[in-house]
């Protein structure tokens, strides 16, 4: 006999393939599984539940599986504690930690359940201050692990939520509704446009990912337009869309005849990179005048935030970006706070960066031509995450259209 645990699950459980999965996922991990009880409820809305109990082999294969299973939104029935073990090492966590998910977690400790401050998956959880009313349970990384936190291991004691469809979502889910990836593309975006308006009316902020491929699709006109129209609140990118959009502000953009490396093509890039840095940043330059125009300028003259996180393959890099990746994922996550919608344009890299960050609640958008990048997307986990494949210069340019009153491209 080996350990065993009840659990149930809760949702669209046959349309959405989720009791599928669930059952897949035990037999992955070496584990067993009895359906005691399934209810397919009576009406096409109606919500599905299933109890089942899985079996494991041992207790720490047996916690191992419940933690996967909970990226799903299955729980256990018992009631128990969360148990609590200290960190001995700086930037370690202890064996058996509880492995987060993105949904909205509780944790329950000396009887209490508290509510998990900005969840992220693929951390751990700290559990800070004294009972009764002074405890607070939040995720920390790897990298933010401080030797003496306490952090919760093992799955008892922690319930996960997968949030219900809010108005800004449901028009996200509807790309997938009964007219197919047919469905014409301004429909598409006037969906996109309504769920923005609920969300920022609901007090929301309006995040934006962005590649260099935003300035390459010439979809820098409607881009600055958003921006100076409200429609973007922060913007994640790296060094290579912010150099692009700069170098083009500068230069002009290149000419669509003009093959790779053509006479001025990379010379252009460190010249305007470079004048960056002499300024000491993007802001004195767009204030110097160095910068007549673009993204960044807007960004910067409507006082948006912007984080920039850099690679190996940086040119300069530019004053503001992140060369330290763990610096670049703090910047990030300091910004992720009442974030309402988020799109992602054109971007494989910091889309799935970003979408490793948001709690489930928030829903996104992921634009790309490419369509594996989207499926990418949600291969990490990011459940709320819908992609349109298109164009994303043309994609903005409506976007701008449904969103921008007096918005004409010139």
């Amino acid at each position: 006999m080996g350990a065993r645990e009840t659990v149930e699950v809760t949702g669209h459980l046959m349309d959405s393939g989720i009791l599928s999965r669930v059952l897949d996922d035990i037999r992955e991990y070496g584990g067993d599984f009895v359906i005691e009880e399934f209810d397919v409820g009576r009406e096409a809305h109606d919500p599905s539940s299933a109890r089942i109990t899985v079996e494991a082999p041992d207790d720490e294969s047996l916690q191992r599986l419940l933690m996967r299973l909970q990226t799903r939104g299955v729980n256990q029935l018992s009631q128990g504690d969360a148990a609590v073990a200290t960190a001995d090492q700086d930037g370690v966590l202890p064996d058996g930690f509880y492995a987060t998910t993105n949904l909205e977690t509780q944790v329950r400790l000396g009887g209490r359940w508290y509510v998990v401050d900005h969840p992220e998956m693929d951390c751990g959880l700290v559990v800070e201050g004294s009972a009764p009313g002074g405890l607070r349970v939040r995720t920390v990384p790897l990298s933010d692990v401080v030797r003496g936190m306490r952090v919760v291991v093992g799955a008892t004691g922690i319930q996960v939520t997968v949030p219900n469809p809010a108005p800004a979502a449901e028009a996200v889910a509807s790309f997938e509704g009964e007219h197919g990836p047919e469905r014409p593309q301004t429909v598409l975006v006037r969906q996109v446009a309504d769920g923005m308006r609920q969300a920022r009316d609901a007090g929301g902020r309006l995040l934006w990912v962005a590649g260099p491929g935003v300035v390459h699709a010439g979809g820098v006109p409607a881009m600055v337009a958003l921006v100076r129209a409200g429609w973007v609140d922060v913007l994640f990118a790296g060094n290579a869309m912010a150099a692009l959009d700069i170098e083009t502000a500068i230069y002009g953009p290149t000419p669509d005849s003009a093959p790779p490396g053509h006479e001025h093509g990379h010379e252009h890039r460190v010249r305007a990179v470079n004048a960056v840095r002499r300024a000491g940043s993007i802001e004195r330059a767009v204030r110097g005048g160095i910068v007549p125009s673009g993204v960044m300028r807007a960004l910067v003259t409507e006082r948006k935030r912007f984080v920039l996180v850099g690679s190996v393959r940086d040119d300069g890099p530019l004053p503001e970006v992140h060369t330290d990746v763990v610096e670049g994922q703090r910047a990030m996550r300091a910004e992720i706070h009442d974030i309402g919608y988020c799109l992602m344009m054109a971007t494989q890299l910091y889309a799935v960066a970003t979408g490793s960050l948001l709690p489930a609640s928030v829903p996104l958008i992921c634009v790309d031509l490419n369509p594996a990048i989207v499926t990418r997307l949600a291969d990490r986990g990011t459940g709320q995450g819908r992609g349109i494949v298109t164009d994303v210069g043309l994609f903005l340019e409506q976007l701008a259209l449904e969103l921008v009153a007096d918005y004409r491209r010139g």
